[in-house]
């Protein structure tokens, strides 16, 4: 079989294979590339005050833990606490998907808002849809795919333009 008859059935075949993930990806990847722009997917970053001292972490976790609605009755409930010193503020998210910002200063809470980015992460890795098993066994060779898919596809772009140049060369030859 000739290579462009091959490339032309593989792209045809394999990106019928692979719509749907690849629709998931790149919904996915165009919401997190939008991130820091839209408060939707994740809250925007609060600054706290330029305070000399900076509370620990026992007061951050009360000053979160005080906010109702978010469900935080300890260290259990949080899943990680991200502190960004130079902006004074610290970044308790919930195992529930919530963010709140706690003035690093003063230990006020600066916003709570529903973070969404991480969800969207796991959408886009296909870990959210079954965990390692679908992230691994589907997304993984969707990207592979996508691999191949681009490269028939710039084959199929480049052959009709290297047989119209050989054409003319041909033609100029005579």
């Amino acid at each position: 079989m000739r290579l462009n008859v091959l490339a032309r059935k593989t792209h045809h075949w394999l990106a019928a294979a692979v719509a749907l993930p690849v629709l998931v990806i790149i919904g996915s990847g165009l919401l997190l590339q939008v991130k820091k722009q839209w408060g939707w997917v994740q809250p925007p970053e609060q600054a706290g005050t330029a305070a000399a001292s900076l509370v620990g972490l026992e007061e951050i976790l009360a000053s979160a833990r005080a906010v109702e609605g978010v469900g935080i009755a300890g260290w259990g409930d949080v899943h990680r606490v991200d502190v960004r010193p130079a902006d004074a503020v610290a970044k308790v998210t919930t195992r529930s998907g919530w963010e709140v910002q706690v003035d690093l200063g003063t230990g006020r809470v600066l916003q709570t808002a529903y973070r969404r980015s991480d969800i969207i992460e796991s959408i886009h890795d296909g870990s959210w849809f079954g965990g390692d098993w679908t992230k691994l066994g589907i997304f993984l060779p969707t990207g592979a795919a996508l691999l191949v898919l681009w490269a028939t596809g710039l084959w199929m772009v480049w052959l009709p333009i290297s047989v119209k140049r050989r054409r003319r060369q041909m033609e100029l030859g005579r």
